[in-house]
Order: C-alpha cells, then sequence, then structure tokens
C-alpha cells in the first residue's frame, strides 16, 4: 500500500535530519549565495538531494519548489507540488543553534495540503495534513485563545516592530517581541501554543511558510498575508506578501500596524 504524503515528508524529514546532524557543529563548509540571499551550508546541499531522490521517486508526477533548486516553470503544470527549505534556519546552524528546521509541504492548488516541520537537534516534528489537525510528536497542539494586544507575545524580527510599522508610531503598548531564526519553527511554535501569534513584513519565500502555515492553520490558528488576505503558493514567483499567523490577537495586531507597511 502506498504511503500517504504526510508519511512520506515525515520518513524524509527524518532521514534529512540524520544527514544534516552529520554536518552540525562540525565545520561545513559555507558559500555565500550572493545578491542578499543568505550563506548555504554542504549540509543544505545534501540534504536537498536527499529530498529531491526520495520526495521525487515516490511522487514522480509532483512539481518541485526549493530554496536549493534552481525553479523552473515546469510545477506550475502539476497538479500538487512539494515545497520544501531542506535547512531552514542556516544562520542557526551555522552557528551552533538548535532552532534550525526541515520544512516539507505537499501543495495543491495553491494551498498545503501535508506538511512537516522537523528539528533534529531538538527532535520535534511537528505535522499536519490538511482537515485533520496539528500534532507534535504525535500529541495535538493547538493555538492560543489570547484576543487582546496588551500581553500578547509576537515572534518577529526586530525591523517588523520598528516604530514606522504601526499606526501609532510605536508598537501597541504590553505587546512583547520574540524571535527564532526559522520562520517554519516560529510558526509552528505559534501553533504549539507557546507564543501568541508570529509575523513577518517581509516578501516570504514559500519555502519557508508553506510547512508551517497548514499546521498553524490546522492548530486553529488564522494565517494570512500582511494584508490579511489567505495564503496561495505555487506562485510563478514563488515569495507572498509577508505572514502573520496566529491566535485571534492577530486581527488586532494587523488593525495596528500602519498602511504604509503593506
Amino acid at each position: 500500500m502506498q504511503a500517504t504524503d504526510l508519511d512520506l515528508l515525515i520518513e524524509v524529514a527524518r532521514g534529512s535530519g540524520e544527514i544534516a546532524r552529520s554536518y552540525f557543529q562540525d565545520d561545513p563548509q559555507i558559500w555565500d549565495k550572493g545578491g542578499g540571499a543568505g550563506p548555504v551550508t554542504e549540509a543544505d546541499l545534501a540534504v536537498n538531494e536527499h529530498m529531491a531522490l526520495h520526495l521525487g521517486r515516490a511522487r514522480p508526477d509532483y512539481g518541485w519548489l526549493s530554496e536549493e533548486t534552481e525553479d523552473g516553470t515546469s510545477r506550475l503544470r502539476t497538479k500538487r507540488q512539494f515545497v520544501v527549505d531542506p535547512i531552514d534556519g542556516t544562520r542557526a546552524f551555522i552557528e551552533g543553534s538548535r532552532n534550525w528546521a526541515h520544512a516539507l509541504a505537499v501543495v495543491e492548488e495553491g494551498r498545503p495540503v501535508a506538511a512537516v516541520v522537523y528539528l533534529p537537534v531538538r527532535d520535534l516534528l511537528f505535522a499536519a495534513t490538511e482537515g485533520l489537525g496539528a500534532t507534535l510528536n504525535g500529541a495535538t497542539i493547538s493555538v492560543t485563545d489570547t484576543a487582546d494586544l496588551f500581553g500578547a507575545t509576537v515572534l518577529s524580527n526586530k525591523a517588523s516592530f520598528s516604530d514606522d510599522r504601526w499606526e501609532a508610531g510605536e508598537p501597541p503598548k504590553g505587546l512583547t517581541r520574540h524571535f527564532r531564526s526559522s520562520l517554519a519553527y516560529r510558526l509552528c511554535l505559534v501553533a504549539q501554543g507557546r507564543f501568541d501569534a508570529m509575523m513577518t513584513l517581509r516578501p516570504s519565500w514559500e519555502w519557508d511558510i508553506a510547512a508551517g502555515a497548514l499546521i498553524v492553520a490546522e492548530a486553529g490558528g488564522v494565517v494570512t498575508d500582511q494584508d490579511g488576505v489567505d495564503l496561495q503558493f505555487n506562485n510563478a514567483h514563488p515569495q507572498v506578501n509577508g505572514v502573520i499567523a496566529g491566535a485571534p490577537v492577530v486581527q488586532k495586531i494587523r488593525a495596528a500596524l500602519s498602511r504604509k507597511a503593506s
């Protein structure tokens, strides 16, 4: 019997973790991609090769979008696509932090339908299938029910919290910012209920957020771009207009943002 898409993603994520751990804190070779795209390591490339081989062999009719593979147009003609980030949080990986992840999703008609985010050093495996809820290491998870700005916790970079991003000229009182390098992990921490929301106002690559977006949604959260529009994936240019995701408080966060931020 053929494995489900989620079973396949889990298997490949765990195999990717074994590969990445073999390079972790072992002085991997590093290159700068140039053009502000940041660093890439030999671990990223080895994991990408593993993912492409095993996912492609299992589902040869699926399209392919990865941070570490040159993009083309063939995926636009497929019914389903793999959208993956071999290592989300490469800088954290290089620095020896444990907060990097493998992010894998299957997208159909513009929406994620199966997703895994795996942090191999922490042995945290977040997973979701459309309509079936979200889990962490097999246990059901859910977002918080926080609806008030005061006391809410948000995972975000510093730029998104700068004063000019807010209508009032400063972030709302009582709203506190936290940070993790991996966007996929930020989304999953919100899905787990450890933080109330996550936000990035930069154009966001699909491979960073497709898996985590489904996990938040299946954990009962709200997931949109910075203007409140539902996210669509497998775009010709694979970026979306930022991400705001999490508990009901995200609606108030979005309303408090400066209209010039969009």
